[in-house]
């Protein structure tokens, strides 16, 4: 059992649940809970830790997924410096980064209509695991974000994202721009969210390959950017509200994509 909070690999840990460079450098992120590690890849697992108070319950639950683990115990006082939140769970593990890219997300385009949301300069981890987890609920194929979007790998966007994470295809890119253009070429249609609309989201036909264009939470979306799409559409409002929350109104875009498809027996 570790105790020394001194220990390399407890060091490791800390470093990758606080640290984007670290985690960017070693290919690894933290993932803590039952439910979460229950959902990883067991493939992509490096180490698992479990604090010495949970122990018991947590090879009750999860032994066979644990039996084929590099596994540790560790201290509850150890535990609590890798956790990063308020009341522990008593695992969380470590797991390898996933790589995708353009043209993986794009294979499929030849045989379904596709459904992508892109997100330029999305700050709130909350935010992003929101979008993450709303988008494969809606049968979104994909996430494209630019570089300058909250880090998908800190723990907070992880919990948020709900094992979406593990499941939905995601890059980010350095020129978004040069993205909506490989996806126009394809034949999907881009429809940026804006506050100076030609249409309501509501009227326009998002049956055919799509992606939606959402805004940093503050400014929006940058007018190079949004001159890339299609067509600027926006979400009516009552009463004195300007803009909706990004991952609010990436939800309804994203619901309302999904509705038409499954009105029309389109989904796939």
């Amino acid at each position: 059992m570790i105790t020394s909070l001194q220990n390399k690999y407890v060091k490791e840990a800390a470093a990758l649940s606080s640290k984007r460079k670290e985690r960017d450098r070693q290919g690894l992120f933290v993932v803590e809970g039952g439910k979460m590690f229950g959902e990883a890849p067991a493939g992509r697992i490096k180490r698992v830790y479990i604090a010495k108070s949970a122990e018991t319950e947590i090879y009750e639950q999860y032994g066979s997924k644990l039996s084929g683990l590099s596994c540790e115990t560790v201290s509850d006082e150890v535990f609590a410096k890798i956790s990063d939140t308020v009341t522990p769970q008593g695992i969380l593990c470590l797991v390898r980064q996933q790589r995708y890219n353009i043209e993986e997300m794009l294979q499929d385009i030849e045989k379904k209509h596709v459904l992508f949301i892109l997100l330029e300069d999305i700050q709130d981890p909350g935010n992003l695991g929101t979008i993450f987890r709303t988008a494969e609920a809606a049968g979104a194929d994909g996430v494209i974000m630019s570089s300058r979007t909250a880090d998908i790998y800190n723990p907070k966007t992880i919990r948020s994202t709900m094992g979406a994470v593990y499941r939905l295809p995601f890059f980010y890119t350095e020129n978004l721009s040069s993205v909506i253009s490989r996806l126009q070429e394809s034949g999907v249609c881009v429809y940026a969210a804006h506050l100076r609309a030609e249409a309501d989201y509501d009227d326009c036909d998002y049956q055919k390959s799509t992606a939606f264009l959402i805004g940093n939470e503050s400014n929006g979306l940058r007018e190079e950017t949004a001159s890339c799409a299609e067509k600027r559409i926006s979400i009516p409002m009552e009463g004195r509200a300007e803009s909706l929350n990004a991952a609010v109104a990436s939800s309804v875009l994203m619901y309302e994509a999904y509705r038409q498809r499954r009105r029309c027996g389109n989904r796939f």
